[in-house]
């Protein structure tokens, strides 16, 4: 296993451009669970009478309101996330020039909160708020402290959190820039997740570098096609490969 460490730190050391992809799987080791876990959905369906994705869609978003806050307030914003030592690998990292962008589909910001600088963030961010309407912005506490639906001081307007519902589409630019970075990099770090996941799907195959990392806890089938594969939780083996002992 020692010999895969070395390897990954010697792609990490001599590639030009490396991009990074954080998957949920890193989310999951910072304390969120998947919403899509079976648990998880079966206690929500249990609790809302809908299932996760029913309710975190933009047509429930839209037509039962008051109901979408609760869920998004009560089982989304309750928990004070924290990023894991994973994260805080990654932007040491950036800071000695071994990684130059991160991609991901967190949409608690965990990346930043840990001082990664130049991060994609595919569904966007909780932290980020906006009244459709006039345009004023609003911070994370106001909303996780609303009572029923936070509403624009301004004009009244609901206020809308700026992360992607199901049923929604990745924006165009963010698409964009996602490919771009893919294109030019020389090392491919694929962290938390499948090569066919959403966050990888439609991606990975912009890559033509020279080595793709994956370092997952989970085997699949697709894990061939990587150069280097380590079976770990990436905030055990990440720390492992920037501090190694």
């Amino acid at each position: 296993m020692e010999g895969k460490y070395r390897r990954v730190r010697e792609a990490l050391e001599n590639s030009r451009y490396t991009v990074a992809f954080c998957g949920t799987g890193m989310m999951k080791e910072s304390g969120m669970p998947s919403m899509r876990a079976p648990e998880i959905a079966y206690e929500v369906e249990q609790k809302y009478g809908y299932s996760p994705e029913e309710i975190f869609s933009s047509a429930f978003y839209a037509t039962r309101t008051e109901t979408f806050f609760e869920y998004y307030r009560t089982e989304m914003l309750c928990k004070a996330l924290e990023p894991s030592r994973a994260f805080y690998a990654l932007a040491e990292l950036e800071k000695r020039g071994k990684v130059q962008c991160f991609i991901t589909n967190n949409v608690y910001n965990l990346p930043k909160r840990a001082g990664c600088q130049n991060v994609i963030s595919l569904h966007g961010s909780v932290e980020e708020n906006k009244c459709p309407r006039c345009g004023r912005r609003y911070s994370l506490d106001y909303v996780r402290s609303s009572k029923r639906i936070p509403l624009c001081e301004s004009c009244m307007t609901t206020v809308r959190p700026q992360v992607m519902l199901f049923g929604e589409m990745v924006d165009n630019q963010l698409m964009t820039r996602a490919v771009e970075e893919t294109e030019k990099a020389e090392v491919l770090l694929v962290m938390g997740t499948t090569l066919n996941s959403g966050l990888c799907e439609g991606y990975v195959d912009y890559f033509k570098g020279k080595t793709l990392i994956l370092i997952n806890s989970v085997e699949h089938y697709l894990d061939r096609a990587a150069d280097i594969v380590i079976y770990n939780e990436v905030k055990t083996a990440l720390p492992r490969i920037v501090w190694p002992e």
